[in-house]
């Protein structure tokens, strides 16, 4: 399905980006399978959880921009889906966990960081790579990174644009949970099993409670992203920065 495996066992529905030979960047195809699953799982009576996770070394390095056209293909239809996914996440009654098994780059990392539960490897990382080339943070991680780990870090992370390891996601508080490679697997079909056995109408209460105490503007964050990163998206330094990556050379960014 659109390089999404779907897979649905003991009150789990798994969703698994399986593009590993991009990294799981998100292609048009891929946003829309994510986002399509994310928002049937409402009314799907065997789910009790959803599981977010990635093919091989990376969980996803975010929209696909690869190749020398791939500026061209970046307009707000991939904002507009992006947001489809993060608010079926958000509005999810049922509980989701992301299990960052690799690199969680760009709106990739936006998507793990809007899950309810953040499970990281060891091995994985954080990057809010937009300023890399040209643009700003979306997918809400504007407000989902800053209701994490306050304003100060936030802004580091989106301007700087520095990769957390998972050891320094988890300590700034990030993620919620960490564990050694060898143990990831098992941590997450643990807390799996524990969030499906749960009470499903007590833990739906408590997830709208401290989504609305904690991302009150989340929608408003959305839109102001969607509106910064139109316009970001039609300059010349975005375009340059989008180049210089497919290029694999440093940008030359002229404030144009």
């Amino acid at each position: 399905m659109a390089g999404l495996e779907v897979r649905a066992e003991d009150g789990a529905l798994w969703l698994r980006l399986d593009r590993p030979e991009v990294l799981n960047a998100l292609s048009g195809a891929l946003a829309d399978a994510l986002a399509t699953a994310l928002e049937a799982a409402t009314a799907r009576d065997d789910v009790r959880v959803v599981v977010l996770t990635g093919t091989g070394a990376a969980f996803s390095t975010g929209a696909d921009i690869a190749g020398p056209e791939a500026h061209a293909g970046l307009d707000v239809t991939a904002l507009d889906r992006a947001n489809r996914i993060i608010r079926a996440i958000t509005r999810l009654d049922t509980p989701v966990l992301a299990a960052v098994n690799g690199i969680a780059a760009g709106v990739g990392c936006s998507i793990a960081l809007a899950a309810d539960v953040v499970v990281a490897a060891e091995s994985a990382s954080f990057l809010l790579a937009f300023a890399r080339v040209g643009l700003m943070p979306d997918g809400g991680a504007t407000a989902t990174v800053a209701a994490s780990i306050g304003r100060a870090r936030a802004m580091r992370m989106a301007l700087l644009a520095e990769p957390l390891t998972a050891r320094e996601a988890y300590d700034a508080g990030l993620v919620t949970h960490l564990a050694a490679d060898a143990d990831f697997p098992d941590l997450v079909a643990t807390l799996a099993r524990r969030l499906a056995a749960g009470p499903p109408l007590a833990l739906a209460a408590a997830k709208k409670a401290v989504n609305a105490a904690t991302l009150p503007h989340l929608d408003d964050a959305l839109e102001r992203e969607r509106t910064g990163q139109s316009v970001l998206l039609r300059t010349a330094d975005a375009a340059e920065g989008i180049g210089a990556f497919a290029a694999k050379r440093r940008p030359t960014f002229r404030g144009e």
